[in-house]
């Protein structure tokens, strides 16, 4: 226990002193904090532009325009009288889409007969193409169903039954634990976790190959006990702050208890710091270390699970990504802290990571031998 509290201590003061290491596990961690959150704070996207030609210049087609106009999702900058204007438009990005009433639209309408719209949207950018179809469509079926309502009334037919002919199921849209539907609530309590993970992987690694002349002898075991130690007490406060604090600041909906998402923070911090002993222990040098974690930053992010599904990822892919912590971590937290599930419904992710910690931590102990 004596040699276990040495190498605790030991390792706790080159936290601090070690330059390099001290940058990434604490520095790093404030920076990431105040700056990765800032371009989703809005949420969602609103008011994306387009360009309107009315080839058609009825009450009607002013009227759909309007109401265009006035969702929250989509904002009327132009409206031109041709369609090669409008392409200029959307070529010197002015607009991100152009929407075609065709001529002799109000008649068609009217007498009952199709009078198709066209959209060209910008899909290069699927957040602006979404928001764009999706309120033009619900536009065109808002003012298709009250014109044929208003017809079939004329005819003679009773409001209430011309209403169920033409939205027979209406549906009503609830969005459960992301009430405003934005990108921030989806992407930020995963990329938290990846973000803990790659600091305290690349700090791990960086003191494990930075030169120590003075550390203490002791044991495999004790030695990987004490760092494990040493590395929980900056995480006692980081992950608190960034898996409770600052989903409060920003505002994403939160079900969970803390003391649940402490309890799952646990095994991921042991799993992540075993593995960046054994990267300390594989690549010997801290340049080799800051390489190699550069490196698989971006396929441990697909690799996550929030970015491309992993139902569409092949078995050995899924299988690789299991062996990660950061995997089960979001799995598990997301659950517990945004959706507030118990611990028995997570039980396999944080049986899993605490699985991943003790693998970790005994090839670390092995290699510890093997040196």
């Amino acid at each position: 226990m004596r040699a276990v509290l040495a190498v605790f201590r030991h390792e706790l003061r080159r936290i601090v002193t070690v330059r390099p290491a001290f940058s990434v596990l604490i520095l790093a961690a404030v920076i990431y904090a105040a700056f990765y959150p800032q371009p989703y704070l809005n949420e969602a996207l609103r008011e994306a532009p387009i360009v309107v030609v009315d080839r058609d210049g009825t009450s009607s087609s002013r009227e759909m325009v309007r109401r265009l106009d006035a969702t929250s999702d989509v904002s009327v900058a132009l409206v031109l009288p041709d369609l090669p204007s409008a392409q200029r438009a959307v070529y010197e990005r002015a607009v991100s889409g152009i929407l075609l009433i065709p001529q002799n639209f109000e008649r068609d309408l009217l007498h009952g007969r199709p009078s198709p719209v066209a959209l060209y949207a910008d899909a290069s950018y699927f957040l602006i193409y979404q928001r764009i179809t999706g309120a033009v469509s619900a536009v065109a079926r808002t003012l298709g169903a009250e014109v044929e309502s208003a017809r079939l009334v004329g005819a003679g037919v009773d409001p209430a039954v011309a209403g169920a002919v033409v939205d027979p199921m209406p549906l009503t849209a609830v969005p459960l634990f992301n009430p405003q539907g934005g990108y921030a609530t989806y992407l930020l309590p995963a990329a938290f976790v990846l973000i803990l993970q790659q600091l305290l992987l690349i700090g791990t690694g960086l003191l494990g190959t930075t030169p120590d002349p003075d550390r203490p002898k002791a044991g495999p075991l004790a030695t990987v006990a004490g760092k494990h130690m040493a590395y929980l007490v900056p995480e006692a406060l980081i992950l608190p702050f960034y898996l409770i604090a600052l989903p409060y600041l920003y505002g994403i909906p939160r079900l969970g208890s803390a003391a649940m998402v402490l309890l799952f923070a646990l095994p991921f911090a042991l799993a992540v710091s075993g593995l960046g002993l054994i990267a300390s222990a594989v690549f010997r040098t801290p340049l080799a270390v800051q390489l190699a974690t550069a490196a698989v930053g971006l396929p441990f992010f697909f690799l996550a699970g929030f970015a491309w599904p992993p139902e569409a990822m092949p078995e050995a892919v899924r299988l690789i990504a299991r062996l990660l912590p950061s995997t089960s971590a979001i799995d598990g937290l997301v659950r517990v802290a945004q959706l507030g599930a118990p611990l028995s419904e997570v039980a396999e992710p944080f049986l899993t990571l605490w699985a991943l910690a003790g693998l970790y931590s005994a090839i670390a102990i092995a290699l510890a031998f093997r040196r």
